[in-house]
Parts: C-alpha cells; sequence; structure tokens
C-alpha cells in the first residue's frame, strides 16, 4: 500500500513547496480539492505548477466538480496536464454537493449526476481523438495513453460508485474505514459484474493534523470553517480527524485491511512540515 497527501486550503504559492517535498518523500501522489466559493487554489491551474516542479509523484485532482465545468474544455486541461507531467496526473471527479458552487456558475444543482454522465462520454470522444462535435476537427492534445488520463471518481451514493466501473480507474473512499468496507466491496462487486479486469484502485482519506498544538489547532479551525454549512458535520469530522502518531499509524492499518491499495492524508493545516512528520511515522 503507498500513501498520498491532500495539500491544505493555503497560499497557493506556498502549495509548489508542498509538492516539492512530497516528491522527495515517499508519497505516491499529491492531491488537490476542488470548490468554487471557498478561498482555495483552481485545481487545475494549481496542478500544472506542482507538475511543471516535480519529476516522480502523481499529482491528481481531488477531486474536481465535473458538473460545474465545460467538458470539452475539462478534457483539454486535462490532456494538457497528461502530457505535461509525462503521464503523472490523475483525473479525480466527484459531481458536488454543495448549491453556492452550482449558482455561482450558472450550472443546475439537481441535474448534476445526468450531467457528468454526459460529460464523461464527451470527454472519452475527446481522448480517443473524434471530433468534439458534427463539422468540427479534433481537440488535442492527444493524453499519454489512449484512453485517456488515470480516472478515480469520489462520493458515496449508488451512481457514483457505479461510474467506477464504467468509466474510471478506481475510487476515493471520503469515509472513515468503519464504513469504507461496504463501499470497497461493493465497488469490487462492480467492476467484476461489468467483466472489467484486474481491480479497482481503491484509495482511502482521511483527515490529518500531526505536530505541536498550533497545527492541530488550526486543522480543526479550517475543517470547523470548511463545514460551517453544516455544524454536525464539522463536530464529526474533526472527532475523526488523526492527530497523534497512533491515531494516523491505525486508521492507515485499518484502510490495509480493507484492501486499500493507497490512503490520502489530508493536511488542514499549512504547516510542511507535517509531511516530514508523517513520512517518518509511517515509513
Amino acid at each position: 500500500m503507498t500513501l498520498g497527501v491532500a495539500v491544505p486550503f493555503t497560499d497557493p504559492a506556498a502549495l509548489v513547496a508542498w509538492a516539492r517535498r512530497a516528491d522527495a518523500g515517499p508519497y505516491g501522489r499529491i492531491g488537490v480539492p476542488d470548490r468554487i466559493v471557498y478561498d482555495n487554489p483552481e485545481p487545475m491551474v494549481m496542478l500544472a505548477a506542482m507538475a511543471a516542479a516535480t519529476e516522480r509523484i502523481r499529482v491528481q485532482s481531488e477531486v474536481v466538480l465535473a458538473p460545474l465545468r465545460e467538458p470539452v474544455l475539462l478534457a483539454k486541461q486535462a490532456a494538457t496536464l497528461d502530457r505535461l507531467s509525462g503521464g503523472r496526473f490523475t483525473l479525480g471527479l466527484a459531481v458536488g454537493a454543495r448549491e453556492d458552487d452550482f449558482r455561482a456558475v450558472g450550472a443546475d444543482h439537481a441535474s448534476r449526476g445526468r450531467r457528468m454522465d454526459e460529460q464523461l462520454a464527451t470527454m472519452r470522444r475527446i481522448w480517443a481523438g473524434e471530433p468534439a462535435a458534427p463539422g468540427l476537427g479534433p481537440v488535442g492534445p492527444a493524453p499519454v495513453g489512449a484512453g485517456g488520463p488515470e480516472l478515480l471518481f469520489g462520493g458515496f451514493a449508488p451512481p457514483a460508485l457505479a461510474r467506477v466501473a464504467r468509466w474510471g480507474s478506481g475510487y476515493v473512499c471520503p469515509a472513515p474505514p468503519g464504513f469504507a468496507g461496504g463501499l470497497f466491496e461493493l465497488v469490487r462487486r462492480q467492476w467484476k459484474d461489468a467483466g472489467r479486469p484486474g481491480e479497482p484502485l481503491l484509495v482511502g482519506q482521511v483527515n490529518v493534523a500531526l505536530g505541536p498544538e498550533p497545527t492541530v489547532a488550526q486543522a480543526r479551525e479550517s475543517l470547523l470553517r470548511y463545514y460551517a454549512f453544516a455544524p454536525d458535520l464539522a463536530a464529526q469530522s474533526v472527532r475523526a480527524m488523526a492527530t497523534t502518531a497512533a491515531g494516523v499509524r491505525d486508521v492507515v492499518a485499518a484502510y490495509r485491511d480493507l484492501g486499500a491499495h493507497e490512503v490520502m492524508l489530508s493536511c488542514w493545516s499549512d504547516d510542511l512540515a507535517q509531511l516530514d512528520r508523517l513520512a517518518d511515522l509511517l515509513s
């Protein structure tokens, strides 16, 4: 099992240093989250900077909210990142849940699932070199692989999980290990039923803050602010965050026991030294 890291909501310029530090460590990938109505960098732009600053690590959207974006342009951005990184780009996708993001860009919240399925079909055509529409030429650049970049999906609802077997390479599970087992099993079963060879990439995700009390306090504050729209969820997320060496080890081990291929450690404090602490702890 490998480890990845998802960066905090902080100054975009600082996140390039996160990418370089992670690239020099034991991490397999680095992820950038997505929101519109929030103080965070746009993920595709941020990932381009990270790809240019690194040599080994995979760069991943963690996750892009696809229904907020035009699919042909998203396909072009993803293919560009795939080429820029030498095939190290992973496009993580989800439908999104917060209505304010949809209102901000004039997208329809209610139809987001149907729109995402339509987007996936369009992006696959673009990556295959087919015209974007009748009478138009193909949209480049071609991705490194013929089928497009590695494609992961996040979410909990059955339609979200079904997209893994139909369109994707694997599943990012933003749930504690106690809930992840059933979701992993469903994804595996759908994968097999679809006749896909091998098995899906299964990625667990856990919120962490490892360091002195100011680091932990900042992470808790960031989580509470991010989930301010849902106070119960905010409190639950703070309680579940791994903030001790034993807590981090335990949750990583629990995901390993569930058969996860990777665990993404989501950092909520801008304390860059966490990358070294986590690497030392889990090496």
